[in-house]
């Protein structure tokens, strides 16, 4: 308690919250951290409960110093707040004490929307999928009081936060204790239900008054690549999701990408026994959307980064046995903010590698996109309009599935704007 005491006296309480305006989700830092300095430990989970229900999630796992931490003004000259050991810390103390979540009242979003648990609504709402954005906006309509289902297809709740984040950087306790508190506001589930298996959209909307989509899109990108059908090449959200992992020891494998996937791969695969790890990135460091500590960790567990390089081809009869790199320089492109890398004629070498790891970006499942009669973009995503809404009436989508960007903040947030615009609609005819 003295440490977290300590952590919180270094917050200066800005006025003008630029932390605030650096979380996805709209958290209020200052006011929480205010409350943990006065000891209100069940206020300060009140004010963080207004705008997330995954305090104990988030605090452990945002990249926080590309969101809340980067813009603290204590950064500027010295070490940032420790926002997420702060969250994190409140977050556990609510479930322990089964603290009590406050009504949402945010003037933006939620004016007339501040009914709260004690007020039922003759709405019924279907939740398809239990990540991030599932959970949030189940949590949010059932607080004031809508009668929320969650599908899911497998037989545990937390989709990407259960079946794609390591246990070293989420432990499951966690996870299940936040997801239980969730669902004491009344939540209905239904395990082992699948979007285009044993479930059919047209079927819900017979069902329910709103139904939101929130499946996420898991299956990863391809490079175009010569050699990348041969045996030993994996896909990093599917390694993750389905733990397929062959037996790494003494084994070398290189890793495409420079994410938070592609550090949990690595991290993953290096904790398995693999002789040698190697993250293969096409920009600097500096340009790596991963979380700073999660490089960082990567490196304190030796595992080798090699920047600014490409992987060109994959190499070998049936299966991995080399990868063909070439070196890459930064440009700046017109209309481009950031740097693009260019490859650099001549500069090609080759690496002895067992395993590819292509951990370079996700899509949605066509199979299963396919059969909702939904327009999607070219992209394979589901096509929303501001709300949210899709081109189906009553019909929402939200979360990776929708093309959101791909952190746990940005899909909880669009759980909490769908659950607002379900609202809306659905009580006050806007």
């Amino acid at each position: 308690m003295e440490k977290i005491n300590e952590l919180a006296d270094y917050c200066l309480n800005c006025k003008v919250k630029p932390c605030q305006k650096g979380c996805p989700l709209g958290n209020d830092i200052p006011e929480f951290i205010k409350n943990i300095k006065e000891g209100k430990y069940e206020q300060a989970y009140e004010v963080l409960s207004r705008t997330t229900v995954l305090e104990s999630i988030c605090g452990r796992i945002c990249p926080h110093m590309s969101q809340c931490m980067g813009k603290c003004v204590r950064g500027i000259k010295s070490s940032p707040v420790s926002i997420g050991d702060l969250e994190a810390f409140i977050g556990d103390l609510g479930v322990q004490n089964d603290y009590k979540m406050d009504i949402p009242n945010d003037n933006k979003n939620y004016e007339k929307c501040n009914m709260g648990i004690s007020s039922k609504v003759s709405k019924k709402i279907a939740i398809i999928g239990s990540g991030p954005a599932g959970l949030t906006c189940s949590a949010f309509l059932a607080r004031s009081g809508f009668d929320v289902t969650i599908y899911e297809k497998r037989n545990k709740l937390g989709g990407i936060l259960r079946y794609g984040i390591p246990e070293f950087r989420l432990s499951k306790d966690i996870l299940d204790n936040t997801i239980n508190k969730i669902l004491k506001l009344g939540i209905k589930v239904e395990y082992n239900k699948e979007l285009g298996v044993n479930i059919l959209l047209e079927d819900l909307v017979n069902q329910y008054d709103a139904i939101f989509i929130a499946i996420g899109a898991n299956i990863p990108w391809k490079m175009g690549i010569q050699g990348e059908e041969l045996d030993g090449i994996f896909g990093g959200n599917s390694l993750l999701e389905y733990n397929n992992h062959p037996n790494y020891e003494g084994k070398n494998v290189a890793v495409v990408g420079g994410g938070n996937v592609a550090m949990d791969c690595a991290r993953t695969i290096n904790k398995m026994g693999a002789k040698k790890v190697t993250v293969v990135y096409r920009r600097a460091e500096e340009q790596m959307p991963a979380e700073k500590k999660e490089i960082e960790d990567a490196k304190n567990e030796k595992i080798e980064f090699l920047f600014q390089t490409n992987i060109v081809k994959v190499l070998g009869e049936n299966k991995v046995e080399k990868i063909e790199c070439i070196k890459t320089k930064l440009i700046q492109k017109d209309g481009e903010t950031r740097l693009s890398p260019v490859d650099i004629e001549g500069s090609n070498f080759e690496l002895d590698m067992d395993y590819v790891v292509m951990a370079i970006g996700s899509m949605p499942e066509e199979k299963v996109i396919n059969t909702l009669g939904l327009e999607c973009d070219k992209k394979g995503y589901i096509k929303v309009n501001e709300n949210y809404e899709t081109s189906m009436k009553n019909v929402f989508a939200g979360g990776d599935v929708a093309g959101t960007k791909a952190t746990v903040a940005w899909a909880a947030r669009t759980g909490r704007e769908v659950a607002f615009n379900i609202i809306r609609k659905n009580l006050y005819k806007e």
